[in-house]
């Protein structure tokens, strides 16, 4: 949950503004909401409200944003290598008629270097089309247990627009391809011989295409307040895993809020150019 809650928190209101003089850090906490799939491929939903931190550090190498930390590994005019990171909420499998009576999905977390390409730079950067090319290794967490489970590739394409007709609102949009190997696949859609039965035949992904994920998110800053909120649409149209009988929805919306709020930040101020 608390992986969902920054995921959240990162994609609805990191969109991009113009080189000003900021705070090096700010704290704070809010509020975020979201509902969603069990899992990605499930007809079962579930919807979480749950609280968030709200964590920004503006340094000249390490920039922290939310669950990001961007400009770590290189930072050019047009090319940046940073670190991505992304996760999935836990499942019990009572929970799915799919999955019934098999092992519950433990949540993952998903940590590797990420290439963007600042293809196009707007007026005052409030314009920008990214090509970010994220290669994750994925690990499923839980007490005791802290296990690589696969690798994920996601390129995608993102634009940006900030202050959209001079509303003061922020839009982001993005379009994504998935790619995972064999064994990532295998911890969402195998299904183990001891677990078949006369509706549920054994299986065993390969690996391949994931699906696609298309998303919309806006945001906008209000004094110390920051709110934004996102709608997702995943496809999993031309997947290689889609004969798995635990996949039971080819297609699915996701949506959510977040409202926070900075309680403390420093006095010493930075020039960014992208926030």
């Amino acid at each position: 949950m608390k992986c969902l809650a920054g995921g959240l928190l990162a994609l609805v209101i990191a969109l991009p503004v113009q080189a000003e003089l900021k705070p090096q850090w700010e704290l704070g906490a809010g509020l975020a909401g979201v509902d969603l799939p069990l899992y990605r491929g499930a007809t079962e939903r579930r919807t979480y409200l749950l609280p968030t931190p709200y964590v920004q550090y503006r340094g000249e190498v390490l920039q922290v944003d939310r669950d990001r930390m961007r400009g770590l590994l290189y930072r050019g005019e047009r090319v940046e290598l940073d670190i991505s990171v992304n996760g999935s909420t836990p499942v019990s499998s009572k929970d799915s008629e799919a999955r019934r009576d098999m092992p519950d999905l433990d949540p993952t977390v998903e940590v590797g270097p990420a290439l963007k390409w600042h293809m196009y730079y707007g007026g005052k950067r409030h314009t920008n089309l990214d090509l970010e090319l994220p290669v994750r290794s994925v690990f499923a967490v839980n007490f005791g247990r802290f296990e690589q489970v696969g690798w994920l590739f996601h390129p995608k394409l993102s634009l940006d627009l900030k202050n959209v007709a001079q509303s003061g609102w922020s839009l982001g949009l993005s379009a994504g391809w998935l790619y995972g190997d064999r064994a990532y696949h295998a911890y969402f859609y195998d299904v183990a011989p001891q677990y078949a039965t006369a509706t549920r035949p054994a299986y065993s992904a390969s690996g391949g295409a994931a699906g696609k994920q298309f998303i919309i998110s806006t945001g906008r800053r209000i004094g110390d307040m920051r709110l934004g909120a996102f709608v997702k649409w995943d496809d999993l149209g031309g997947a290689v895993f889609t004969d798995s009988p635990l996949v039971t929805r080819q297609q699915a919306f996701s949506a959510g809020f977040i409202v926070a709020w900075v309680l403390s930040k420093s006095e010493k101020l930075v020039e960014v150019s992208d926030d």
